[in-house]
Formats: structure tokens, C-alpha cells, sequence
């Protein structure tokens, strides 16, 4: 592992951008080191090592003050810079607050939660709480788009249509997902999308994971994606996550379904019909991912769902 700045970047989260964004990758893995001894002087941190990484490069930080926070750098400036803007308009409610950001160069300086245990934690011992928090959070950050910011967001029609069309395309069809199920989800998202009410700023990837418990409140989301429409949508993922050990059951399907409903005073069915949606919308990006044992889970939860 190269070192960076009193951190590493692990060879598996290279070899992941080299693959993922090419000769653009590597020019950002090149760029890497001076940027990050760039932020640390600039915002004046002390760098720890990176934690688990994807696409972002994501570590621990302290400040001059001590005060503890997270540093996220972005190869994609379209992503991140929805990111950064969501966490803005959220400003600590239900999120993590931004302490400093360089939009130009997709970085951003978070507060860290602490003590920082993801919800998932507490979902073997007892869902029902983890699903009542979860909507507590969900609560507390859907919000009317700022009109001054509606043009930075993206409206979440563009996943479907996109992802869809991009599987027909590449398959003449429904390739290596179940037709019906397939067929399911297209038509439930049109449905969705064409009677959605006044769109909100969603999470965009709200799960058991990316909400952290904290002092300043009892739990905050990190790792938004800066989409806008049917708050329903948010609902999506939080169900479909995390899968249990044993596998899916519908009776554990449809307890989350019965409390979020609850919860958030929406329509169950309306629910029930995201979760559908967003379950093979995730198959279809893991298809692409060539990730079939994560895309054959989510196509069980929908057949489930849709039983």
C-alpha cells in the first residue's frame, strides 16, 4: 500500500478506479497524495488511516482543536457535489453536518458520529427498533427541494429509466432476471413515477448502514445522494436491507413494511410498490457490476414483495 498523508490506500481501492473510471482513475490515484497533504495543511488535520473504501476515499480526521471529524474525497464531481449540497440543506438535522468543503475538488470535511455504530447493529435483536429509528431519521430529513437548489439535484426518474433501458439494451429483455419480476418493476415504477406528489429531497441510499449513532442526537445519516421525488422511494432500500443470514422471509418483508407504514403515515401499498421497484432497480446495477449473488437476492425480495 502507497502511503498518503499518515494514511494508505489500500491496492484493491486502486485496482477498484482503475477499473471502474480507466485512464481517469489513474490520473486521480496519481493526484491523491498532494491533495490529501493539501486538505491536511489547509484544514489543519491529522490524518488516520482510510476505512473500508469503495469509490471515495474516506478517513478519519482530527482537527487542530481535537475535535474528531471525516474527510471524503470523490473521483466524480457530479456525485459528491449533490452529496456535499444535500448535507447543506439538512445542515445536522437527521445528517451529519459539513464542517468544511472544496467543491471544485469534491472534498469534504464531516462531522464524525460518535460513537458511530451503524443501525444494522441492532437488527438481529430487535428489528422492530431498528426499523422504528430508521423512520425517525427518514422523518426528519424529508424536506420541499429549495428552489434555489432544485437544478443541482437529480430527479430520481432518471435511475429507472436509465438502468432499465440500459438492461433491455444489453439483454434484448430481462436477460438473467425472472421476466414477470422484471416486467413488475417496470411497470410499477412508471406507475410511481407518473403519480408521485410533490417531489422531496430524498436520501437517495437510505439503509441500515448508513445511519450512525451519535451524541449530539441519537442517530444521523451520512452518505446521501442528493436525489429528488416520491419520498416513498426511501423506503426502498431500508427494506431490502440488510438481508438476514438465513435468508429473506416475507413475514420479515412485510413487519417492516406494517411499522414503516405506520411510521411515516404513508400508504403501505405505495410502499410495498417502491421496495418492488427499487429491489430490481439494484438488480440491474449488480447485473451490470457482474454481481449475480447480490443481484439474485434482491430479485428473492422482490418475488417476495410481490406475493
Amino acid at each position: 500500500m502507497e502511503q498518503l498523508a499518515g494514511s494508505a490506500v489500500p491496492e484493491a481501492y486502486a485496482r477498484t478506479l482503475r477499473e471502474a473510471f480507466g485512464e481517469a482513475g489513474v490520473a486521480w490515484l496519481a493526484r491523491l497524495p498532494s491533495l490529501l497533504a493539501d486538505l491536511a495543511a489547509r484544514w489543519e488535520l491529522t490524518l488516520g488511516a482510510p476505512f473500508e473504501l469503495s469509490y471515495n476515499y474516506v478517513a478519519p480526521a482530527v482537527r487542530a482543536d481535537g475535535t474528531r471529524a471525516v474527510l471524503k474525497i470523490g473521483v466524480t464531481p457530479s456525485e459528491n457535489f449533490r452529496e456535499l449540497a444535500a448535507l447543506l440543506v439538512y445542515d445536522g438535522d437527521g445528517a451529519c453536518r459539513v464542517l468544511e468543503s472544496d467543491a471544485r475538488r469534491c472534498a469534504m470535511l464531516l462531522e464524525r458520529a460518535v460513537p458511530g455504530d451503524m443501525l444494522v447493529g441492532l437488527v438481529s435483536a430487535d428489528d422492530d427498533r431498528a426499523t422504528r429509528i430508521g423512520a425517525r431519521v427518514l422523518r426528519r430529513l424529508w424536506r420541499p427541494v429549495p428552489a434555489e437548489s432544485a437544478s443541482t439535484f437529480k430527479p430520481l426518474a432518471e435511475w429507472f429509466t436509465r438502468a432499465f433501458e440500459r438492461h433491455r439494451l444489453a439483454f434484448g429483455g430481462a436477460g438473467p432476471l425472472p421476466e414477470r419480476v422484471f416486467a413488475a418493476a417496470v411497470d410499477v415504477a412508471r406507475a410511481l413515477l407518473e403519480s408521485w406528489p410533490a417531489p422531496v429531497l430524498l436520501h437517495g441510499d437510505f439503509h441500515h448502514y448508513n445511519v450512525l449513532s451519535a451524541t449530539r442526537t441519537a442517530w444521523l445519516a451520512i452518505d446521501p445522494k442528493g436525489m429528488t421525488g416520491d419520498p416513498g422511494y426511501d423506503v426502498g432500500p431500508f427494506v431490502c436491507n440488510p438481508r438476514p443470514a438465513d435468508g429473506w422471509s416475507p413475514e420479515l418483508l412485510c413487519r417492516r413494511l406494517d411499522i414503516l407504514a405506520e411510521e411515516l403515515d404513508y400508504d403501505r401499498a405505495r410502499l410495498r410498490d417502491w421496495s418492488v421497484a427499487h429491489a430490481v432497480l439494484s438488480a440491474c446495477w449488480s447485473v451490470e457490476e457482474h454481481d449475480g449473488t447480490q443481484a439474485g437476492h434482491a430479485i428473492i425480495a422482490a418475488e417476495m414483495l410481490l406475493s
